[in-house]
């Protein structure tokens, strides 16, 4: 049976089809808004997974190019891995639906959303994570608090709601916020320097917005949702539980009140060892659970101390941030670096500047074919003094990387101002904390290092949160370390210029945020960003005025823009050999706009010349040194320019009367002409005899004045 259920968001309509695909499937739908349509199949595991000790949920964003009529690029012509923004897009749907399942839930569930029909004024995104909390809801898995989620733009002061492609160009602000009927579950916004009060009043906005979504979602339950299945639960054993709190409460609480990391987890180390000393042989099939028992009791003995004592593990006050450190040109050779350090969390960023050729191409379902400006994120396991084998960015890696790329996009100068492709790398050398956030400082450091004219320095800090078990009592941290983070309720990541905010990414463990956190945080996180943006400015004020020696230098040139496929040539041929002959790199605009790259001025003026050549105009009136190429009984062709060619006539060979052009002149002769006339076909007419009677009249001239 196919049910149906429609409602009206934003002048568009949501439409979810349940029953007509994935019969398999615990639950499989179509949900379309406008002509984007998402294809989800929710499942779960019959039984809960052995010997774990977490919820083993997976959540895939599946794009299908032929949702925008594309054919994949490349040989294989069918897709390949994730791109980034799907990762991206699966991490958001991820994280607002993990916290709401049952404590203790670990049967194992996987959400696959499929991109099958993409009108641009309708982004997938949203509409996938609308999709997979229907699904969810809709099927017998567990899942009973629906999630809305909406887009909110910003436009002359007004808030849009899911703002269609040519509001999303006049926006400064890129929100998504994602709710259940209660609280707000997730947040991600991009913006162009919000103020604090209005960012605030913009989630609140999509808040409100959320709620219809959630009771359409709600009303789809109670139409054709299935029956939720009583969950098999994971319980520790009670006995298991009193014994480990009995024989190691007093000790971990002993450790745990240590301020030093290092010398707190040796001692941690410790108390696990003798735990596992008295308890391995009887529990020896049980330890996932003695661990769990463990790290409750840290949980608890943290959030009494956070709470109930008003004290952090490290002796800080609730507001106070972590000793910072800035340097910068750390580096040699490289264009630009920055160092920064936050207590026990230290980012290496290193600015590279190239070609506006070295742009990354996309090839993805969005309006973006290419990228100038380039963030990437490495978190190698020494950072946390652990042994792993290194291997490729994971979606964390990845996820971070994009969140300090959006922090610093609004500021990086145009390509008028800044003609050049810019690419960042943060290397996490160690990790205590928001090593996120720690990028965005290091990479302001290594931007005005690299000389790169950026609007403002953006500073990030990250805030925690701390609440009771029925979240009556909640106390928002400023600068969480790791415990804090291990052991809080969130992490809410702001980061911003002196003027407003221009990213935030919100990550929470309960089930969602009051709106008094929410502001708490964004204001508490305007005071830590100051902090940190004055010691980056006494660092480094601004960025520097001349670029590293070993960064290439731009020349620039325009010319008109029909002359560009002359230096292009056919087949790209003629800008193939200049390229060839004089080591540059360049690049060119259908405007006009030519740009040449390269660490030798020598080269880059020789590439120049050539391109003068190609592109010269002939004029009226001038008299150029031509080649002879062809003789008729007319005249003589003859080139003056690169593929610019014109006749004598055989009246205008010499000032004398010619009987042979072949008398005067042979191919392959180097004559001096002037041109005497472009006709309106373009055709040039020269003539050899005005160009020796005006060279003869300047040598006279010249003899006069000695």
């Amino acid at each position: 049976m196919i049910n149906t259920l429609k409602t009206t968001i934003a002048g568009r309509e949501m439409k979810v089809e349940n029953g007509k695909v994935g019969m398999l499937s615990n639950c499989a739908l179509f949900m379309s808004y406008g002509e984007t349509v998402v294809l989800v199949n929710v499942n779960a595991s019959e039984s809960p997974r052995e010997g774990i000790d977490f919820f083993p949920l997976s959540v895939e964003y599946e794009e299908r190019l032929y949702a925008v009529g594309k054919i994949p690029g490349g040989f294989i012509k069918r897709e390949g891995k994730p791109s980034e923004k799907a990762i991206l897009n699966g991490r958001a749907i991820d994280r607002p639906i993990r916290p709401l399942f049952p404590k203790g839930y670990r049967n194992d569930v996987q959400v696959v959303c499929t991109v099958v029909s993409v009108e641009q004024d309708n982004v997938p995104d949203i509409l996938a994570m609308n999709a997979a909390s229907m699904a969810l809801s809709l099927s017998s898995i567990p899942f009973v608090d629906p999630v809305g989620t909406v887009s909110v733009g910003l436009i002359n002061g007004e808030f849009i709601l899911n703002p269609t492609v040519k509001e999303r160009e006049e926006s400064s602000l890129s929100l998504t916020v994602c709710a259940t009927k209660d609280r707000v579950m997730m947040i991600e916004a991009g913006g162009d320097e919000i103020p604090e009060e209005t960012m605030i009043q913009a989630i609140s906005f999509g808040f409100n917005e959320c709620q219809k979504i959630v009771k359409f979602q709600e009303e789809a339950m109670a139409k054709f949702g299935k029956e939720k299945i009583t969950p098999e639960l994971h319980k520790v054993d009670a006995e298991l539980e009193k014994e480990i709190r009995e024989f190691s409460f007093d000790m971990l609480k002993e450790a745990m009140y240590i301020t030093d990391k290092d010398e707190r987890n040796a001692k941690v180390s410790e108390v696990k060892e003798k735990i596992n000393e008295a308890f391995g042989e009887k529990y020896e099939d049980n330890m996932a659970d003695v661990a769990e028992v463990i790290y409750g009791i840290q949980k608890e003995i943290v959030r009494y101390m956070l709470l109930k004592e008003q004290r952090r593990p490290d002796g800080r006050a609730f507001d106070q941030i972590r000793p910072i450190g800035c340097e910068t040109s750390i580096l040699p050779r490289t264009h630009g670096t920055g160092l920064f350090t936050r207590g026990l969390t230290q980012v290496m960023t290193v600015a590279t500047l190239g070609a506006l050729g070295d742009v990354q191409i996309i090839d993805g379902l969005g309006e973006e074919e290419s990228k100038r400006y380039m963030h990437h994120y490495n978190f190698p396991a020494y950072s946390v003094g652990e042994v792993r084998p290194l291997r490729g960015p994971g979606r964390r890696e990845i996820g971070h990387g994009a969140l300090a790329e959006r922090a610093l996009e609004p500021l990086i100068p145009s390509i008028e101002e800044f003609p050049y492709t810019i690419r960042l790398v943060s290397e996490v050398l160690s990790s205590n904390g928001s090593t996120s956030q720690a990028s965005v400082c290091g990479s302001t450091l290594a931007l005005l290092d690299a000389g790169v004219p950026i609007k403002r320095p953006a500073a990030g800090i990250a805030m925690g949160l701390i609440t009771s078990e029925d979240l009556s009592e909640e106390e928002v941290l400023t600068d969480i370390q790791g415990i804090e983070d291990f052991f809080g309720d969130m992490d809410f990541k702001v980061a911003g210029t002196e003027k407003g905010i221009t990213s935030i990414q919100v990550d929470t463990k309960i089930k969602g945020l009051s709106e008094n956190c929410i502001r708490q945080s964004i204001e508490k996180a305007r005071d830590a960003r100051m902090f940190i943006l004055y010691k980056i400015k006494a660092c480094i004020p601004e960025a520097r005025e001349e670029l590293s020696p070993y960064a290439p230098r731009m020349y620039t040139m325009t010319v008109k823009p029909d002359k560009i496929r002359d230096i292009i040539g056919p087949g790209g041929k003629v800008i193939k050999q200049i390229i060839a002959d004089t080591g540059v790199k360049i690049d060119t605009s259908d405007d006009g706009k030519v740009v040449i790259m390269s660490n030798d001025s020598v080269s880059a003026n020789e590439a120049l010349r050539i391109i003068k050549e190609i592109t010269k105009e002939v004029e009226v009136g001038e008299i150029y040194l031509g080649k002879v190429t062809k003789i008729t009984t007319f005249g003589a062709f003859v080139e003056i320019m690169p593929k610019k060619e014109g006749l004598v006539h055989i009246s205008k060979l010499d000032v004398e009367r010619v009987n042979k052009v072949e008398d005067i002149v042979s191919v392959g002769d180097e004559i001096l002409v002037k041109v005497t006339e472009i006709d309106q076909q373009g055709r040039i007419n020269l003539s050899r005899k005005d160009a020796i009677k005006d060279t003869d009249n300047k040598e006279t001239d010249n003899n006069v004045e000695k």
